[in-house]
């Protein structure tokens, strides 16, 4: 028995993302890099040159034209671009411009993240995330970049999945900076909502005519056992303080990978009879359709 063949609407896009840190090689100059090298981090082993793709972009943009993309979410990565405090290294900048260029040369539309989980040493030095003024920095930094990457840029995300940021990195402790701390995770994410918004715009101001958002890390969460209640709480901080501040925003981004079953007593970790994929998640492919059904509902 076979089934109907499947299309999708008139119009329907096609692309693929990458994060700077993960593809490009000698990022030295970020939290990241630091963390893992330090024992007990949870890192098997450094970045490294990664795939060199600092280097080797524009094999890149021959395998995306090959695929047949019609869109490639990329990051910029902060610590190449602003080194230190208010220096900024305006090669890095034009080496993202020609990166953009080339994508529109071959009919690829350029989106660009502005903070995909690296932040440069200095800031972390200074507290990072933590501190309310950070939310300014990273403001700076995007109206530098906006500017000069205006011309390049069809659409622009702020923050890739900042729950992601303050979760695991200061409430679970194994991103950086490896903190445990509830109440220091809510602050988090006052900041990182801080500086979504200054950083909308920054980047408006700089590129007008860019379409501006940000990109969210969502799970299908499901109660069982009696969890709804811990389910709101948890839904709360992952996804609803971030969603109450798209407001205005020309897109939010919805990235998911599973679902997450709640009990009475928090998240269930356990499979549920199903497989899991190279990451530990549950196969679980129901999640994208509830996801993005709940993030239309709730924007």
């Amino acid at each position: 028995m076979s089934s109907a063949p499947q299309t999708f609407p008139e119009g329907f896009r096609w692309g693929t993302a990458t994060a700077a840190h993960q593809i490009e090689g000698a990022n030295w100059n970020n939290d990241w890099w630091r963390w893992e090298h330090l024992a007990g981090s949870g890192c098997k082993e450094p970045s490294g040159d990664a795939c060199d793709s600092w280097n080797r972009w524009p094999e890149d943009v021959a395998v995306l034209s090959e695929l047949g993309v019609t869109d490639y979410r990329f990051s910029l990565e902060w610590s190449r671009i602003e080194p230190e405090d208010g220096e900024f290294s305006t090669a890095a900048l034009d080496h993202y411009l020609r990166q953009c260029e080339a994508l529109l040369d071959v009919g690829i539309d350029p989106v660009v993240t502005f903070h995909h989980f690296t932040t440069p040493r200095w800031l972390a030095d200074r507290g990072g995330w933590e501190q309310p003024e950070t939310a300014d920095r990273f403001a700076a930094f995007c109206e530098r970049a906006a500017a000069h990457l205006a011309d390049g840029i069809l659409r622009a995300c702020t923050i890739n999945e900042p729950s992601m940021v303050s979760t695991i990195g200061y409430l679970l402790g194994v991103f950086p900076p490896g903190k445990q701390d509830a109440g220091l995770r809510r602050q988090v994410n006052e900041v990182l909502v801080d500086a979504h918004r200054k950083a909308v715009d920054a980047i408006r101001a700089n590129a007008p005519g860019v379409p501006v958002g940000i990109t969210l890390a969502m799970s299908d969460y499901q109660a069982v056992d009696g969890g709804e209640s811990k389910l709101e709480q948890i839904r709360r901080s992952m996804e609803d303080v971030f969603f109450e501040a798209t407001a205005g925003d020309d897109f939010v981004g919805v990235q998911t990978y599973s679902r997450t079953r709640v009990g009475a007593e928090g998240q269930i970790w356990e499979p549920d009879g199903r497989p899991t994929l190279i990451m530990g998640y549950e196969y679980y492919p129901e999640a994208l359709a509830a996801t993005i059904r709940r993030a239309w509902e709730v924007t």
